[in-house]
Order: C-alpha cells, then sequence, then structure tokens
C-alpha cells in the first residue's frame, strides 16, 4: 500500500511540474490538394513537444496544441516550410 501511495504522489508532482499545453492555429500556404493536410500533420506531430494537430484543408489550417517548454512558435512554422507549406502564426 506504501509503495502504491508513493507511486501516486510522484505521478501527481510529475503533472504539476509539466507546463500547460498551449493550442496555436497557423496559416498553411500552398495546400493545393486534398492529400496536402497529410504532409503537413506528419511534418507538426515531428516537433518534440507536439501533441495535437489538426489540418483543415478548407480553411487552410492547422492548430496544434503543444508544450511551450519542448516547442517554440517558429519550430513549427519551420517544420512546415520545410516541407513546402509555409505557415504564419494566425493573428488572435
Amino acid at each position: 500500500m506504501r509503495k502504491l501511495l508513493l507511486v501516486a504522489l510522484l505521478a501527481l508532482s510529475a503533472t504539476t511540474l509539466a507546463a500547460t499545453p498551449e493550442t496555436v492555429t497557423l496559416d498553411v500556404q500552398r495546400m493545393t490538394c486534398e492529400t496536402c493536410p497529410i504532409t503537413v500533420k506528419a511534418a507538426l506531430k515531428k516537433v518534440p513537444g507536439v501533441s495535437v494537430v489538426k489540418v483543415d484543408y478548407a480553411k487552410k489550417t492547422a492548430t496544434v496544441t503543444y508544450d511551450p517548454d519542448k516547442a517554440q512558435l517558429a519550430a513549427l512554422t519551420t517544420a512546415t516550410t520545410n516541407v513546402g507549406y509555409p505557415s504564419t502564426v494566425q493573428k488572435k
């Protein structure tokens, strides 16, 4: 029972130390076909700290949830640009 309590306390403290995930929407250029979002999503998922990626072909956007301690906005836009789809952070 003590071990279980210790494990629970360690897990709880580890989650409180993690940064709160942030979500950003990118305007993505050059998506010209319905398979382009697959490439954009794959590139963004490779960025360390990215947890969720949703690409909307119709709106030409990518919504990304990431850990700001592990990923920077520049890394997200660079990831899409490097696979041929330049992006910018959407203004709120």
